[in-house]
C-alpha cells in the first residue's frame, strides 16, 4: 500500500480507478417508495458527481422490504429497481464518477419513522411490518423499537440468498462499486456485536461465530461481482463495562475479511445500542482506520467529522486511510472536492459546463 499519495492521487482496486481519495459516503435520504430510487436521489446524488467526487455510493439500499429503516428507504430488492437504479449509475459515469451502492438490512431498528418527525415504529397502516422486524436474537434496541424476532435458520438462509440477489442487482445496474453495511447497529452488526447476539448456535458465542454469517456473505457474493467490495464496520461499540464489538475484534475481522476477498474496509463506530457517549470531534474515527489498515494491511477508509481539505489531505498523505468519505460536509457543500482542489492547488476536473467559473 502507498504511504505516500495525496487526496488528487489515483487510487485503483481490482483494475478499478477512483481518479482521486475522495468518496461521497452513504447518506439515507428516506425519499422512496417501495424501495424505487427517483428524481431525489438523481439530483442529490448527481451533483456529488459534478462537484467532482470520485466514488459516489448510494444510501443504505435494503436487501429485502422487511430490511429498510423506515417504509421510504432506498431498495435493491425487486428486478425492478434496476431501471431507475442504471439511470442514476448512468449519469454518474458521465461526470467521471465511480457509482457504489451499499447493500444493508436494518435488522431491529427496521420499521420506524422517518429520522425528521417524532420517533416512533412506523404501523402496518403507515407501511411498516413492527411485526417482521428481524435480528440475531428477540432483544430490541429500545423501548421505543420493535421487539425482533430471533432468525431462525431458514431465515438465515434467505438472507443470505437475499444479499446475493442484491448483488446481481448491483451488477446488472453497472455499479462499480458494491459496500456490504455491517455498522451502526444493523443487522450483519448486530450479528458481530455481543450486545445485541446473543445466540447460542453457530452464529452466536465466540467471535468466529459471531463473524460468521457477514463472512458467509462475503464467500457468497464474492464469485457474483467481479469489482471491489468494500464493507463499512463499526471499530468500536464505545462500551467498555461490558462485552461488546473492540477495535482488537475489527482488527482480526479484517484479516479475515481480506482473506474472504474484500478490498476496502470503511471504518466507522458505534450504534449497538442506544444512549452510548462518543467523543465526537475532528477526525475522530481515523485512528481506527490507521490502525486497521497497518494491522490488518488492507486498504481503509476514514469517515467521521472530515470537514476540511487539508485535513482530509494529511490523512491520505500520512497513510492513516486510502480514501477519505464525507457525509454531512457533502451534504453542505456538494462542490467540496473542488473547492478543496482549489484551496489546496491541485488541478481536477470541472464540468465543461461550469469551466467559466474556474477562474
Amino acid at each position: 500500500m502507498n504511504e505516500t499519495a495525496e487526496l488528487f492521487s489515483p487510487f485503483t482496486l481490482r483494475g478499478v480507478t477512483l481518479r482521486n481519495r475522495i468518496v461521497v459516503s452513504p447518506m439515507c435520504e428516506y425519499s422512496s417508495e417501495d424501495g424505487f430510487a427517483n428524481d431525489w436521489h438523481l439530483v442529490h446524488l448527481g451533483s456529488r458527481a459534478v462537484g467532482g467526487a470520485a466514488l459516489v455510493i448510494l444510501e443504505a439500499s435494503a436487501v429485502s422490504p422487511e430490511g429498510r429503516i423506515t417504509p421510504s428507504d432506498l431498495g435493491i430488492y425487486r428486478d425492478e429497481h434496476v431501471v431507475n437504479l442504471r439511470r442514476i449509475v448512468d449519469f454518474l459515469h458521465s461526470q467521471e464518477a465511480l457509482a457504489g451502492i451499499q447493500l444493508a438490512h436494518a435488522g431491529r431498528k427496521a420499521s420506524m419513522s422517518r429520522p425528521w418527525v417524532e420517533e416512533h415504529v412506523a404501523t402496518a397502516e403507515e407501511g411498516g411490518w413492527p411485526d417482521a422486524v428481524v435480528a440475531p436474537s428477540a432483544l430490541p434496541f429500545s423501548a421505543s423499537y420493535p421487539n425482533p424476532m430471533a432468525l431462525d435458520e431458514a431465515g438465515i438462509e434467505k438472507l443470505k440468498r437475499d444479499f446475493q440477489h442484491a448483488a446481481r442487482r448491483a451488477k446488472d445496474a453497472g455499479f462499480d462499486v458494491l459496500e456490504l453495511h455491517a455498522a451502526h447497529g444493523y443487522l450483519l452488526h448486530e450479528f458481530l456485536s455481543p450486545l445485541s447476539n446473543q445466540r447460542t448456535d453457530q452464529y452466536g458465542g465466540s467471535f468466529e461465530n459471531r463473524a460468521r454469517l457477514l463472512l458467509e456473505i462475503c464467500a457468497d457474493i464474492r464469485p457474483l461481482w467481479q469489482g471491489p467490495l468494500f464493507v463499512r464496520i463499526s471499530a468500536t461499540d464505545w462500551v467498555d463495562d461490558r462485552a461488546s464489538w473492540t477495535v482488537d475484534d475489527s482488527v482480526q475481522l479484517a484479516k479475515l475479511l481480506k482473506e474472504a476477498g474484500v478490498d476496502l474496509i470503511d471504518v466507522s463506530s458505534g450504534g449497538a445500542i442506544p444512549g452510548v457517549k462518543i467523543p465526537l470531534g475532528p477526525g475522530y474515527q481515523t485512528p481506527f482506520a490507521d490502525r486497521i489498515r497497518r494491522e490488518a494491511k488492507i486498504p481503509t477508509g476514514a469517515v467521521g467529522f472530515i470537514t476540511d481539505p487539508a485535513q482530509a489531505d494529511h490523512i491520505i498523505r500520512t497513510g492513516q486511510a486510502d480514501v477519505v468519505l464525507l457525509a454531512r460536509e457533502m451534504l453542505r457543500d456538494p462542490y467540496w472536492p473542488l473547492h478543496a482542489a482549489a484551496a489546496l492547488k491541485k488541478e481536477t476536473r470541472w464540468p465543461p459546463q461550469y469551466l467559466r467559473a474556474v477562474k
